[in-house]
């Protein structure tokens, strides 16, 4: 009788050990490629894969600061994302994070530790994002006015060379009416001094002094 208790604790160890086999074989495996990305002072953005083949329905993450004054689970089921994004966190502050998957029947091991730590307040990145797009907008509207300020001089000019053009044929029919009206007034007093001519030749012939015959005795 005193060997019973020795062959139940013998049983029991075997039937835990069995149990503990099982639980491992349905375990799904961890999540590999654990990746922090997306710093900023108060928040991060946490990502990994799945290896396939095993059902995955959910995630656990384990969050907690290098000195291990704060730690923080996040478990989310029925749902099938590999990122997650970890908020209230301290500006300049490593923190520690684990992964694991959560299938069917139990959870993974967790992966390899990550490491990370945030940024600074005056380095985040959403200030610097938004000053590039300032910059961006700034260059594109300057761009913008060279090219209206070409349009308008190249305009302008155009406008110029057409008015002097306009000008000049203008000019040009005056002084062609003008060299018109001087032909035409140098022809008239040449016509008009051949008249009188005419007219004083017969009138000087008219006047012509008739002939005295002197007989002498």
């Amino acid at each position: 009788m005193a060997y019973f208790p020795m062959y139940l604790n013998s049983a029991v160890l075997v039937l835990f050990s069995c149990d503990l086999c099982l639980v491992r074989g349905n375990r799904p495996p961890s999540p590999v490629n654990v990746t922090v990305t997306q710093l900023k002072a108060n928040s991060a953005t946490v990502s990994w894969d799945v290896p396939e083949g095993d059902i995955i329905i959910g995630y656990a993450i384990l969050q907690q600061r290098q000195d291990g004054q704060m730690q923080r689970f996040i478990r989310e089921v029925n749902t099938t994302n590999r990122a997650c994004v970890l908020w209230d966190l301290e500006e300049d502050t490593d923190y520690i994070i684990q992964v694991q998957s959560i299938g069917l029947h139990s959870e993974s091991q967790a992966s390899k530790r990550v490491h990370f730590r945030t940024l600074k307040e005056t380095d985040r990145l959403p200030s610097n994002s938004s000053n590039q797009g300032e910059i961006t907008v700034e260059g594109v509207d300057k761009e913008r006015q060279l090219e209206t300020g070409e349009i308008i001089i190249i305009i302008v000019v155009l406008l110029m060379w057409a008015a002097v053009i306009a000008l000049f044929c203008r000019q040009y029919d005056i002084i062609k009416d003008n060299d018109s009206n001087n032909n035409k007034e140098k022809t008239k007093p040449s016509s008009e001094q051949s008249t009188p001519e005419r007219h004083t030749g017969g009138l000087l012939r008219k006047k012509k002094a008739p002939s005295v015959n002197i007989i002498e005795v």
